[in-house]
């Protein structure tokens, strides 16, 4: 493993940025959005997750290189009496993780057609769930170090509003 970073007294490679980055999960009531972030942030998986009242937060890093990649999370609920909350937390957001029933396929059709990243996971059974986190921080921006303060980043956000055909062909290319 070679890595641009200096090393710790530790060995670990030292990452010279840190980028933090505001991510949601969004959802129906019990599609699995605790269980994939309790799965990503502790490696644990519960049979049976008690539901989530507004939201959680939790976080978790991610290294690229020589770039320490910081998720502050929020497991939003996906209870009907809790939608109206829902825009409070996904406010700001760089990223967003859309989580369904698997038996619902329509979600592979919209990501293709929309140029958006598309994995599925199990947080039963571990798959996919570390390489999803880690494929999306391989896809956010990194130009600059982000202030580890709770604003960090705020400025730039998720668009959840459609956006004109001309915006859409400069963005998310890669």
């Amino acid at each position: 493993m070679t890595s641009r970073g200096t090393a710790r007294p530790n060995g670990q490679p030292q990452a010279s940025k840190i980028c933090q980055f505001k991510l949601v999960l969004l959802g129906e009531s019990a599609v699995g959005k605790s269980s994939l972030v309790l799965r990503f942030v502790k490696g644990q998986f519960h049979e049976y997750q008690e539901s989530t009242i507004g939201a959680a937060f939790l976080t978790q890093s991610v290294c690229l290189d020589d770039t320490t990649v910081k998720f502050e999370i929020w497991d939003t609920a996906g209870q009907e009496r809790y939608h109206s909350l829902a825009p409070m937390y996904y406010r700001g957001a760089q990223a967003a993780i859309v989580v369904y029933d698997i038996t619902n396929q329509e979600a592979q059709a919209y990501a293709d057609d929309n140029s958006l990243l598309f994995m599925e996971t199990s947080a039963k059974t571990a798959m996919n769930v570390n390489d999803l986190f880690l494929a999306i921080a391989k896809k956010l921006p990194k130009s600059e170090p982000q202030n580890m303060g709770g604003t960090a980043g705020r400025s730039r956000g998720v668009d959840l509003h459609e956006q004109s055909q001309q915006n859409k062909s400069q963005c998310c290319s890669n």
